[in-house]
């Protein structure tokens, strides 16, 4: 392992991105954050499998899909990933996925009814 340039170029790669997010706002992190997970989990051609996508949901994005399994348009959408798994998502399919969900979430619902004091 010790002088792998795969290695050493994924290490400058992440060091550069820590580097680079220190002058940007949360939004920016958020959605490069985002950026970087989907980059992660697609294949080389940049898709994302719809197995992965739902795995991502359910791991990454929990907190925002608990409570949604009886609404249908969620389970519309799950059923979705589960059917055609020969298609796969690219970047922009998958953000309009994770905003879809977002926007029904109770996570969201909750988040609306906090006032924030500045």
């Amino acid at each position: 392992m010790e002088g792998d340039p795969n290695i050493c170029a994924d290490i400058s790669l992440h060091i550069s991105y820590l580097l680079a997010l220190r002058k940007c706002s949360d939004l920016e992190k958020a959605i490069a954050t985002t950026a970087l997970i989907f980059r992660n989990s697609s294949d080389s051609d940049g898709k994302l499998e719809k197995a992965t996508a739902k795995d991502l949901l359910q791991t990454q994005f929990g907190n925002f899909t608990e409570g949604q399994e009886t609404k249908p348009k969620y389970r519309e959408i799950l059923s979705e990933l589960d059917e055609h798994t020969e298609n796969k998502l690219d970047f922009e399919d998958f953000m309009i996925l994770l905003l879809s969900i977002t926007v029904m979430s109770d996570l969201l619902q909750n988040i609306w009814s906090v006032k924030i004091m500045k």
